[in-house]
Protein backbone atom coordinates (compact mmCIF):
# COMPACT_ATOMS: atom_id res chain seq x y z
CA UNK A 1 0.00 0.00 0.00
CA UNK A 2 2.95 2.53 0.75
CA UNK A 3 4.40 1.92 -2.78
CA UNK A 4 1.00 2.30 -4.25
CA UNK A 5 0.45 5.88 -2.20
CA UNK A 6 3.75 6.82 -3.83
CA UNK A 7 3.05 6.78 -6.97
CA UNK A 8 -0.44 8.39 -6.61
CA UNK A 9 1.27 11.50 -4.70
CA UNK A 10 5.22 11.26 -6.30
CA UNK A 11 4.76 10.67 -9.53
CA UNK A 12 1.70 13.56 -10.45
CA UNK A 13 3.63 15.96 -8.73
CA UNK A 14 6.98 15.54 -10.30
CA UNK A 15 5.09 15.63 -14.00
CA UNK A 16 2.90 19.13 -12.56
CA UNK A 17 6.72 20.48 -11.56
CA UNK A 18 8.13 19.68 -15.30
CA UNK A 19 4.97 21.47 -17.25
CA UNK A 20 4.77 24.19 -14.61
CA UNK A 21 8.52 25.08 -14.90
CA UNK A 22 8.13 24.90 -19.07
CA UNK A 23 4.91 27.21 -19.06
CA UNK A 24 7.04 29.55 -16.93
CA UNK A 25 9.66 29.13 -19.40
CA UNK A 26 7.12 30.19 -22.47
CA UNK A 27 6.40 32.97 -20.84
CA UNK A 28 9.77 34.16 -20.52
CA UNK A 29 10.64 33.51 -23.78
CA UNK A 30 7.48 35.53 -25.15
CA UNK A 31 7.84 38.53 -22.57
CA UNK A 32 11.56 38.88 -21.76
CA UNK A 33 12.90 36.91 -24.70
CA UNK A 34 16.47 38.26 -24.13
CA UNK A 35 16.34 36.40 -20.57
CA UNK A 36 16.44 33.33 -21.83
CA UNK A 37 19.07 31.38 -24.32
CA UNK A 38 16.31 29.99 -26.74
CA UNK A 39 15.00 33.93 -27.00
CA UNK A 40 18.18 35.00 -27.85
CA UNK A 41 19.76 32.57 -30.12
CA UNK A 42 16.01 33.03 -32.37
CA UNK A 43 17.10 36.91 -31.97
CA UNK A 44 20.63 35.38 -33.41
CA UNK A 45 19.13 33.31 -36.45
CA UNK A 46 17.03 36.89 -37.37
CA UNK A 47 20.74 38.55 -37.76
CA UNK A 48 21.99 35.42 -39.80
CA UNK A 49 19.21 35.54 -41.64
CA UNK A 50 19.70 39.20 -42.54
CA UNK A 51 23.01 38.61 -42.93
CA UNK A 52 22.48 35.55 -45.66
CA UNK A 53 19.73 37.77 -47.61
CA UNK A 54 22.29 40.84 -47.88
CA UNK A 55 24.70 39.58 -50.30
CA UNK A 56 22.40 37.02 -51.19
CA UNK A 57 24.45 35.41 -54.49
CA UNK A 58 27.76 35.40 -52.95
CA UNK A 59 26.36 33.54 -49.44
CA UNK A 60 24.08 31.33 -50.98
CA UNK A 61 26.52 28.03 -50.55
CA UNK A 62 27.48 29.34 -46.86
CA UNK A 63 23.56 29.28 -45.94
CA UNK A 64 22.87 25.96 -47.40
CA UNK A 65 25.76 24.37 -45.70
CA UNK A 66 24.46 25.76 -42.38
CA UNK A 67 20.98 24.41 -43.05
CA UNK A 68 21.86 21.02 -44.20
CA UNK A 69 24.29 20.81 -40.94
CA UNK A 70 20.97 21.74 -39.07
CA UNK A 71 18.89 19.07 -41.60
CA UNK A 72 21.54 16.00 -40.51
CA UNK A 73 21.73 16.49 -36.78
CA UNK A 74 17.84 16.98 -36.50
CA UNK A 75 17.60 13.26 -39.08
CA UNK A 76 19.90 11.98 -36.22
CA UNK A 77 17.29 12.32 -33.70
CA UNK A 78 14.61 11.22 -35.31
CA UNK A 79 16.26 7.50 -36.65
CA UNK A 80 16.85 7.39 -32.48
CA UNK A 81 13.28 8.77 -31.45
CA UNK A 82 11.68 5.84 -33.48
CA UNK A 83 14.17 3.34 -32.57
CA UNK A 84 13.91 3.95 -29.08
CA UNK A 85 9.80 3.73 -29.67
CA UNK A 86 10.09 0.78 -31.77
CA UNK A 87 12.04 -0.51 -28.24
CA UNK A 88 9.44 0.69 -26.32
CA UNK A 89 6.47 -0.76 -28.04
CA UNK A 90 8.30 -4.09 -28.28
CA UNK A 91 8.74 -4.25 -24.33
CA UNK A 92 4.36 -3.79 -24.01
CA UNK A 93 3.72 -5.82 -26.66
CA UNK A 94 5.57 -8.59 -25.05
CA UNK A 95 4.99 -7.48 -21.41
CA UNK A 96 1.04 -7.56 -22.84
CA UNK A 97 1.59 -11.47 -24.43
CA UNK A 98 3.40 -12.91 -21.74
CA UNK A 99 1.24 -11.39 -18.19
CA UNK A 100 1.84 -10.12 -14.80
CA UNK A 101 4.06 -13.31 -14.19
CA UNK A 102 6.59 -12.10 -16.51
CA UNK A 103 6.38 -8.82 -16.06
CA UNK A 104 7.49 -9.25 -12.35
CA UNK A 105 10.56 -10.88 -14.03
CA UNK A 106 12.00 -8.05 -15.58
CA UNK A 107 13.24 -4.72 -14.20
CA UNK A 108 10.29 -5.22 -11.70
CA UNK A 109 12.33 -6.71 -9.65
CA UNK A 110 14.48 -3.96 -8.79
CA UNK A 111 12.41 -1.41 -8.16
CA UNK A 112 12.76 0.56 -4.91
CA UNK A 113 9.35 1.28 -3.55
CA UNK A 114 6.13 1.78 -5.91
CA UNK A 115 3.38 -0.59 -7.57
CA UNK A 116 4.60 -3.38 -9.35
CA UNK A 117 1.30 -4.29 -11.01
CA UNK A 118 1.63 -5.00 -14.59
CA UNK A 119 -0.72 -2.03 -15.09
CA UNK A 120 1.44 0.50 -13.71
CA UNK A 121 4.60 -1.11 -15.67
CA UNK A 122 2.73 -1.06 -18.75
CA UNK A 123 1.94 2.73 -17.99
CA UNK A 124 5.24 3.59 -17.71
CA UNK A 125 6.15 1.82 -21.14
CA UNK A 126 3.73 3.85 -22.77
CA UNK A 127 4.24 7.11 -20.96
CA UNK A 128 8.12 6.73 -22.47
CA UNK A 129 6.71 6.05 -26.23
CA UNK A 130 4.36 8.89 -26.08
CA UNK A 131 7.44 10.93 -25.73
CA UNK A 132 9.87 9.50 -27.83
CA UNK A 133 7.00 9.77 -30.36
CA UNK A 134 6.16 13.33 -29.56
CA UNK A 135 10.45 14.08 -30.28
CA UNK A 136 9.88 12.26 -34.16
CA UNK A 137 6.78 13.90 -35.22
CA UNK A 138 8.74 17.68 -33.63
CA UNK A 139 11.99 16.80 -35.42
CA UNK A 140 10.33 15.80 -38.29
CA UNK A 141 8.30 18.88 -38.36
CA UNK A 142 11.94 20.99 -37.59
CA UNK A 143 13.21 18.73 -41.02
CA UNK A 144 10.55 20.36 -43.14
CA UNK A 145 10.99 24.22 -42.30
CA UNK A 146 14.77 23.63 -42.81
CA UNK A 147 14.37 22.00 -46.25
CA UNK A 148 11.96 24.36 -46.98
CA UNK A 149 14.17 27.33 -45.80
CA UNK A 150 16.80 25.48 -48.30
CA UNK A 151 14.59 26.12 -51.38
CA UNK A 152 13.59 29.86 -50.54
CA UNK A 153 17.23 30.46 -50.54
CA UNK A 154 18.61 28.68 -53.18
CA UNK A 155 15.90 30.30 -55.44
CA UNK A 156 17.72 32.09 -57.88
CA UNK A 157 16.52 35.70 -58.63
CA UNK A 158 13.99 35.50 -55.79
CA UNK A 159 12.20 38.71 -54.46
CA UNK A 160 11.29 36.68 -51.15
CA UNK A 161 11.05 38.55 -47.85
CA UNK A 162 13.75 37.90 -45.07
CA UNK A 163 11.24 38.14 -42.62
CA UNK A 164 9.84 35.08 -44.32
CA UNK A 165 12.85 33.16 -44.32
CA UNK A 166 13.43 34.05 -40.43
CA UNK A 167 10.33 32.65 -39.88
CA UNK A 168 10.49 29.42 -41.36
CA UNK A 169 13.85 29.14 -39.59
CA UNK A 170 12.46 30.12 -36.38
CA UNK A 171 9.72 27.84 -36.83
CA UNK A 172 12.41 24.86 -36.99
CA UNK A 173 14.52 26.02 -34.64
CA UNK A 174 11.22 25.59 -32.06
CA UNK A 175 10.41 22.42 -33.12
CA UNK A 176 13.85 21.34 -32.48
CA UNK A 177 13.43 22.88 -29.22
CA UNK A 178 10.16 20.96 -28.73
CA UNK A 179 11.86 17.52 -29.55
CA UNK A 180 14.57 18.14 -27.21
CA UNK A 181 12.43 18.75 -24.02
CA UNK A 182 10.42 15.30 -25.40
CA UNK A 183 13.59 13.67 -24.98
CA UNK A 184 14.03 15.95 -21.39
CA UNK A 185 10.45 14.43 -20.04
CA UNK A 186 11.96 10.65 -21.04
CA UNK A 187 14.53 11.17 -18.58
CA UNK A 188 12.65 10.80 -15.18
CA UNK A 189 9.62 8.74 -17.10
CA UNK A 190 12.84 6.30 -17.27
CA UNK A 191 13.62 6.24 -13.97
CA UNK A 192 9.86 5.98 -13.23
CA UNK A 193 10.39 2.23 -14.21
CA UNK A 194 12.08 1.75 -10.85
CA UNK A 195 10.45 3.21 -9.03
CA UNK A 196 8.34 7.17 -8.22
CA UNK A 197 11.71 8.16 -5.40
CA UNK A 198 14.33 7.90 -7.99
CA UNK A 199 11.43 9.59 -11.03
CA UNK A 200 10.82 12.30 -8.16
CA UNK A 201 14.63 13.08 -7.37
CA UNK A 202 15.36 13.23 -11.27
CA UNK A 203 12.28 15.31 -11.76
CA UNK A 204 14.39 18.09 -9.00
CA UNK A 205 17.62 17.72 -10.31
CA UNK A 206 16.38 18.13 -14.27
CA UNK A 207 14.62 21.45 -13.39
CA UNK A 208 17.39 22.48 -11.54
CA UNK A 209 19.79 22.17 -14.47
CA UNK A 210 17.25 23.03 -17.01
CA UNK A 211 17.11 26.47 -15.37
CA UNK A 212 20.42 27.12 -15.45
CA UNK A 213 20.88 25.97 -18.94
CA UNK A 214 17.45 28.25 -20.27
CA UNK A 215 18.90 31.28 -18.53
CA UNK A 216 21.18 34.26 -19.33
CA UNK A 217 22.36 36.38 -15.96
CA UNK A 218 24.06 38.64 -18.18
CA UNK A 219 22.19 38.92 -21.65
CA UNK A 220 24.98 39.51 -24.15
CA UNK A 221 23.84 43.15 -25.90
CA UNK A 222 21.54 42.83 -29.06
CA UNK A 223 24.07 43.43 -32.21
CA UNK A 224 23.20 45.15 -35.68
CA UNK A 225 24.01 44.00 -39.36
CA UNK A 226 26.91 46.03 -40.78
CA UNK A 227 26.27 46.77 -44.47
CA UNK A 228 28.79 45.40 -46.99
CA UNK A 229 29.45 48.80 -48.33
CA UNK A 230 29.79 50.71 -44.73
CA UNK A 231 32.56 47.75 -43.85
CA UNK A 232 34.19 48.71 -47.15
CA UNK A 233 34.22 52.11 -46.44
CA UNK A 234 35.51 51.74 -42.57
CA UNK A 235 38.48 49.45 -44.87
CA UNK A 236 39.01 52.38 -47.41
CA UNK A 237 39.39 55.17 -44.27
CA UNK A 238 42.27 53.09 -42.61
CA UNK A 239 43.78 52.19 -45.87
CA UNK A 240 44.20 55.80 -46.03
CA UNK A 241 45.13 56.73 -42.81
CA UNK A 242 47.78 54.49 -42.93
CA UNK A 243 48.98 54.48 -46.32
CA UNK A 244 48.93 57.98 -47.47
CA UNK A 245 51.43 57.36 -50.28
CA UNK A 246 48.77 55.13 -52.48
CA UNK A 247 46.68 58.24 -53.60
CA UNK A 248 46.03 56.85 -56.65
CA UNK A 249 44.96 53.24 -55.46
CA UNK A 250 42.86 54.71 -52.78
CA UNK A 251 41.39 57.05 -54.60
CA UNK A 252 40.26 53.79 -57.19
CA UNK A 253 38.76 51.93 -54.38
CA UNK A 254 36.90 54.80 -52.92
CA UNK A 255 35.47 55.48 -56.00
CA UNK A 256 34.35 51.75 -56.78
CA UNK A 257 32.47 51.73 -53.80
Amino acid sequence: MLGINLDLVLVPTGILFMVGYHIYLVYRIIKHPNSTVIGFENGNRRVWVQQMMENMPSNTGLALQVVASNISAAVYLVSLSITLSSLIGTLVGASTSSGSTATNKGLVNVIIFGDKSAVTASIKYVSLLICFLIAFMSHVQCIRYYIHVSFLISTPRSSVPADYIENSVIRGSNFWSLGLRAYYFAFPLLLWIFGPIPMFVCVLGLISTLYFLDSTVNPIPPFAVKSSSKGMADIGRGIESNAGRNQCSLGGLLEFQ
